[in-house]
């Protein structure tokens, strides 16, 4: 889309409604000092408490007329921020070419009022209707005391949210039709949260995939560099076809495994190629969490931490992990889940599949590890942390950081200063069982000469040795309940991450099932086979 048209951007600023229920305070004040606009500057009384049925029926009467009349400035004087008000509806005629307004209010609930919108869209000749709906809330202005709307974006339109404008011009990328590895069209209709995705991949591929650009009146996120979201087409453009490749079926269970919790996010990959089958969020944000997410992996780590512990010789599968009741580290005391029995006699597949935190801790300060050992363990092997990874949108790359004190302990069970995101942890099982690191990606870079990261890898006995922790794991521990009737070769590993100010953890899983590996997080989702694990193994199931 291209950048000419001015944007007008959007403060978030609201209002805090005064307290009290009724209207008998009253006080005389000048309303030059007053919230938004649209007096003459005569003392009046100021009312407190919230607006009457009479104040928000007139209040909002008079917000629609001028807004219908395309009178910006008077409009914005309604509402609790009429500088930010008049810049988005201004915007709203001169920018994105919207007229014939016509505003039909529906039943207030309280000061809460729904409304419709019908309009028209003008601009190089074309035209088309809008038809949208969406709702406002009048509140008392803190100063003035009057009745105001209380100013968000979405007044404007529902998709609109903080530093959001409207534009309607000829794009600059052209449409694209996202086909996946069966040839298969990807919509958003089809797949809801691929929506950001899709997007993404037209922002940055629409020029490269043979289409040519229609018209069309978007959202504009001015803040952030999101690419521009679609509304209404004017004028179609010829779609592009691009290739990806997600797997219909993958994509189509974990779209539907994610709406099972809040604040959700998957992503499965294929370990003998890196290819991305699925990847779904069920946020309120529209973050891309999958594949941007930065969060503690919790215990999911764990499978990092035991690449190191072998490839140092520290212990092996069958070598001593032993697993107390509490470890100390540096002064900080780190303790198991509550009700994990201890078992000074364990080895390392039996307190890797129990999830025992203190037998980690407990083998970090054997020689020969340092502080930098779990990064270069996660760098050099797993490909993380580096920043380079190309998977044809914007994604995080994992950060493990070379830290001392009590975060170095922490690093090895998944907290302190480590970083994943589901992307990340789903490659690492692909790593981890392959012992091939293949950086993930969603478009075949032969489409614009990607350069793919690249890592050692691990050896092939400490890649035998993780797979068959991640098998008992998934089969005898933790993972158990969640993997259960799930046939031929599966393994997996889960986590719960602590997060400060959070009642509950975040819950993650990892898992394989064949030649698909997937990782989900669920923010204060529990245990991680209380949520993560069911969205990773309704999309194993699929089978990719």
């Amino acid at each position: 889309m291209g950048k000419g048209v001015k944007a007008a951007v959007i403060g978030g600023v609201f209002a805090v409604m005064v307290g009290g229920a009724g209207y008998g305070a009253y006080n005389i004040v000048s309303a030059l000092n007053g919230d938004g606009g649209g007096t003459s500057g005569v003392a009046t009384e100021k009312k407190s408490g919230p607006p009457g049925k009479d104040e928000v029926k007139e209040t909002t009467a008079k917000f629609f007329a001028a807004w219908e009349k395309g009178e910006a400035a008077t409009a914005a004087s309604y509402t609790n921020n009429d500088a930010a008000a008049e810049q988005l509806l201004t915007a709203f005629g001169d920018d994105a070419h919207i007229t014939d307004v016509k505003i039909t209010p529906g039943t207030a609930a309280g000061t809460t009022v729904p409304y419709t919108v019908k309009a028209k869209v003008s601009y190089g000749g074309k035209s088309k209707p809008l038809d949208y709906s969406s709702k406002l809330t009048v509140v008392r202005g803190i100063t003035s005391g009057r009745a105001l709307v209380d100013w968000q974006p979405s007044v404007v339109h529902p998709e609109l949210k903080k530093d959001d404008t409207l534009v309607t011009e000829q794009s600059a990328n052209p449409p694209i039709e996202a086909v996946g590895r069966d040839g298969s069209e990807l919509t958003k209709e089809k797949y809801p949260s691929l929506g950001p995705v899709l997007d993404a991949l037209r922002d940055k591929y629409g020029d490269k995939a043979g289409g040519t650009p229609g018209i069309e009146l978007v959202v504009r996120h001015t803040g952030g560099g999101a690419p521009d979201t679609p509304l209404l087409t004017l004028a179609e453009g010829k779609p592009g076809k691009l290739a990806t490749t997600i797997s219909p079926s993958a994509q189509a269970a974990a779209e539907k495994a994610v709406k099972r919790f809040a604040q959700s996010s998957v992503v499965a990959v294929k370990p003998s190629t890196g290819e991305v089958l699925a990847v779904a969020n069920n946020r309120t944000d529209g973050f891309n969490a999958a594949f941007e997410g930065k969060a503690a992996p919790g215990s999911t780590m764990k499978i990092i931490t035991a690449a190191m512990l072998i490839d140092n010789g520290v212990t092996s599968m069958n070598g001593p992990a032993p697993c107390p009741p509490t470890a100390t580290w540096q002064s900080q005391t780190f303790n198991n889940l509550k009700g994990m029995k201890p078992n000074e006699n364990a080895t390392l597949a039996n307190s890797f599949m129990r999830s025992c935190n203190t037998a980690f801790i407990k083998l970090i300060d054997e020689k020969p590890l340092t502080d930098a050992s779990l990064t270069q363990e996660a760098e050099q092997h797993f490909g993380l942390g580096q920043d380079n990874w190309k998977t044809g949108i914007v994604s995080f790359d994992g950060s493990v950081p070379a830290v001392s004190g009590p975060d170095r302990a922490a690093g090895a069970i998944g907290q302190g200063q480590v970083q994943m995101s589901p992307l990340n942890m789903a490659s690492v099982t692909a790593t981890a069982i392959t012992g091939t690191f293949r950086q993930p990606y969603l478009v075949p870079p032969e489409l614009d000469d990607r350069q793919l990261a690249r890592a050692e890898g691990l050896k092939a006995s400490t890649a035998a040795q993780l797979k068959q922790m991640m098998r008992l794991t998934a089969t005898q521990g933790t993972a158990q309940e969640a993997m259960a009737g799930l046939g031929g070769d599966i393994g997996a590993k889960t986590g719960s991450a602590e997060v400060d100010g959070n009642a509950k953890s975040n819950s993650w899983f990892t898992g394989f099932r064949g030649d698909i590996a997937a990782a989900a997080m669920t923010e204060e989702g529990g245990h991680g086979g209380d949520a993560a694990g069911p969205i990773v193994a309704a999309v194993l199931r699929t089978g990719g």
